[in-house]
Parts: C-alpha cells; sequence; structure tokens
C-alpha cells in the first residue's frame, strides 16, 4: 500500500471516473454504483416526528440479501445527512423517501451513496439549503492518505474516513473569489464518519486531502446539474 502508484494504476491522490445520469438505469456499469430514488413529498410523517417539519426517510437495499447492520448503519448516517441539507420547514408535516439500490460495490460505497442521494434530491425538486459532496480516504499502515479506495484496499488500511463537505457556493454559482471569503460555508463539515484509528495530525491530513478532492467532485456535480436542466427545458419546449 505504500507506494507511489497503486494497485489500479491510479496515484494516491486520484478519483476513480465519475459518472451519473438519471432516470432507467441500464447496463450499469463501473466500480461503485448506486441507484437513488426520491418520492414525495407525501402526506403525513412518522410517529415521533416534527409535523411543524419534512421527515427524510432513507431505505437503503443491498445488492444481494438482507439489509444488516453495516447497511442499517448506512441508513441512519445517510438520513442524518440529507437532513441536515434539507429546507425542511418547506413542507411541512411530509415525508419524502430516498430509495438506495446498490448496484455494484467496490470501495467507498457510502460516499457514492451521498453523492447520489444529493443529485436525486435536486433532480427531483427537494428544497435544500445547499448541496453536499462526499469523499472516502484511507489511512495505510505506513501513514499515506488515499483517495477513493477500492475494497481491496479497504481491507489493508488502518483506517477509512468518509468526509461530507458542504458544496461550496462558487462550484454552483459563478461568484467572484472576493465574495467567497465572506462564504464560510465551504469551510465546514457535514459528516464524519471514521471506521478504525488515526491520530489528530492523520484526521487534519485527511481532512485537508477531502476538501482538495470534493472540488473536483463538487465541479463534477454542477456540470451534470447544469446537463440535467437542459435536458429539462429541452423536453419543455
Amino acid at each position: 500500500m505504500d507506494v507511489d502508484v497503486r494497485a489500479d494504476g491510479r496515484t494516491l491522490n486520484q478519483l476513480r471516473p465519475l459518472t451519473c445520469s438519471r432516470n432507467l438505469l441500464n447496463r450499469a456499469h463501473g466500480d461503485t454504483t448506486v441507484l437513488a430514488a426520491v418520492f414525495g413529498p407525501k402526506a403525513g410523517t412518522k410517529k415521533g416526528e416534527n409535523p411543524e417539519k419534512a421527515s427524510i426517510e432513507v431505505i437503503w437495499k443491498p445488492k444481494t440479501g438482507q439489509i444488516g447492520r453495516r447497511e442499517k448503519e448506512y441508513e441512519m448516517i445517510l438520513r442524518q445527512t440529507l437532513q441536515s441539507i434539507c429546507l425542511l420547514t418547506v413542507h411541512p408535516n411530509t415525508t419524502t423517501s430516498i430509495i438506495v439500490q446498490v448496484i455494484g460495490d467496490n470501495g467507498a460505497l457510502l460516499s457514492c451513496a451521498i453523492n447520489a442521494s444529493c443529485v436525486a434530491l435536486v433532480d427531483a425538486g427537494i428544497p435544500l439549503k445547499h448541496l453536499a459532496v462526499a469523499i472516502c480516504c484511507g489511512l495505510t499502515v505506513g501513514g499515506h492518505v488515499i483517495l477513493d479506495p477500492t475494497v481491496l484496499e479497504e481491507q489493508k488500511l488502518k483506517a477509512v474516513l468518509h468526509l461530507v463537505f458542504p458544496n461550496p457556493p462558487l462550484s454552483i454559482h459563478h461568484k467572484t473569489q472576493s465574495l467567497m471569503k465572506d462564504e464560510p460555508i465551504e469551510h465546514g463539515i457535514i459528516t464524519s464518519v471514521t471506521q478504525g484509528v488515526m491520530s489528530v495530525p492523520d484526521y487534519e491530513h485527511c481532512l485537508e486531502r477531502g476538501r482538495i478532492a470534493c472540488t473536483k467532485i463538487s465541479e463534477f456535480v454542477r456540470r451534470n446539474l447544469q446537463s440535467l436542466a437542459r435536458e429539462g427545458l429541452a423536453k419543455a419546449t
């Protein structure tokens, strides 16, 4: 693991190719692939939920077999993450369901599911405070940080860290750099999930590397959302 070039030919900082499509998913391909679907808002909330706000429900469907402890944990993390970015007061006393179907898992699955769910919410017209972008970082036994690890790499890592950042406003709206100085949102963090043990300096290193990588993911998301918007306008005219 402690080499400059990984088993699949990528560098330590290199992400796998990103793809995003809408509507029916035919002949899905890729290392880690999920299908995210949004249903709602539908009237009513579950018992114990605040009726003055909207409720977010996440249903995780594994590729095969029944849902287990790991999938239930992913459901909880994904629900908390999505609730934090949704405008819950716009449609009070309603429930929006996000269905995540795993098509393929070759590492960084939770981060992939978060990114797919966020794009699905936008495509469904669910009001959001801002977008979120997720990245998976791995810490090798030798102390190196790698991005977007595969399943094989995850098995050899000392720790795996999933980070979710607010999508920088610059990547969604074309603002000048001078305006960005007054936008603290890009310096925040929404979710942090660690599997394994790492020191504080290693965690801070992952944060730095993850934030840089998420800038690239943000740009990818922005281009895809613009493309989806153009497709919608074309169909409407």
